[in-house]
């Protein structure tokens, strides 16, 4: 079946849902991870066929019903590498790219001896991208979700990158590995849940039904539990002047600064590139 006609089927049917420009991304998008046919092949040979065109029409049926593509395809890029993503795991976001940029910087690229902890690791995309950048760095990575840890495991063998992984919950450690060893930690770093059910209504339909809601929302009575967790933690497992990193709320800004102020020093919070408070940082007092 030829593809150009396929071309014009997805244009028809997603026209009420998507822009134009977005139809035909996720169209090329779709006949290159599943055929190897790029936007350029394509142009220059419009008569292109595939034998089965059914994994494509399948997609359209799925973006019909607002199914993220990145799920459908089964991937997606952070920080310039390729990870894969299921159901299972949040699908790594722009935002979250400048979170890793800033503690690169914080920590400086030729500093190889740090020890590095991403608490709620989901695909493992800031911890994977941290290793990669930081070869000498001593990674762990902990998540609550064994089947969020399959997919991280496979995405650091996917990247060439060594991370130790631990399932447990960071709102009950007790028993956790990270207690019963002698660890301590440079940089300890988490974008945990911190949606409230109240702003449902301003999220989209793609995410609200698709993405893992234990990764996505929080108890409107208590929105800074997970925060609130992990700073209590992270006063007795970071080093002296380890420094800790949250991405965080917008609308919680003011709250974060409050919570991080008790325990540590040099507290600074930044906005992203949409202008809004995305991410703050605390030095161990």
């Amino acid at each position: 079946m030829k593809l150009k006609p396929l071309q014009h089927t997805f244009a028809e049917r997603l026209q009420a849902l998507y822009s134009s420009e977005e139809i035909l991304a996720f169209f090329y998008e779709l006949i290159d991870s599943f055929y190897g046919v790029s936007r350029i092949n394509l142009a220059l040979n419009p008569d292109i066929e595939v034998e089965d065109a059914s994994k494509l029409t399948d997609a359209l049926q799925q973006l019909e019903v607002q199914k993220p593509i990145q799920y459908i395809i089964g991937k997606t890029e952070f920080f310039g590498l390729n990870f894969k993503v299921s159901e299972s795991v949040l699908i790594p976001r722009p935002e979250t790219e400048e979170l890793v940029s800033w503690i690169l910087s914080e920590i400086g690229i030729q500093n190889s001896e740090v020890r590095i902890l991403d608490i709620g690791t989901g695909s493992g995309c800031i911890a994977i991208s941290l290793a990669k950048n930081l070869p000498n760095a001593k990674v762990y990575a902990l998540d609550v979700s064994a089947e969020a840890l399959q997919i991280a495991k496979q995405n650091a063998e996917l990247n060439n990158v060594s991370i130790e992984f631990i399932e447990d919950s960071i709102l009950d450690v007790k028993n956790s590995k990270l207690l019963s060893e002698d660890l301590k930690f440079d940089v300890i770093f988490s974008n945990p849940p911190y949606v409230r059910n109240l702003e449902k209504e301003l999220m989209k339909p793609n995410v609200l039904e698709n993405e893992p809601y234990l990764a996505l929302f929080v108890d409107d009575n208590d929105p800074l539990i997970f925060y609130r967790a992990i700073s209590n933690f992270a006063v007795n497992k970071l080093c002296a002047h380890g420094v800790l990193f949250f991405e965080i709320n917008e609308y919680l800004g003011q709250d974060m600064e409050d919570l991080l102020q008790l325990n540590f020093k040099n507290v600074v919070l930044k906005k992203d590139i949409f202008q809004k408070d995305r991410m703050i940082k605390g030095v161990l007092k």
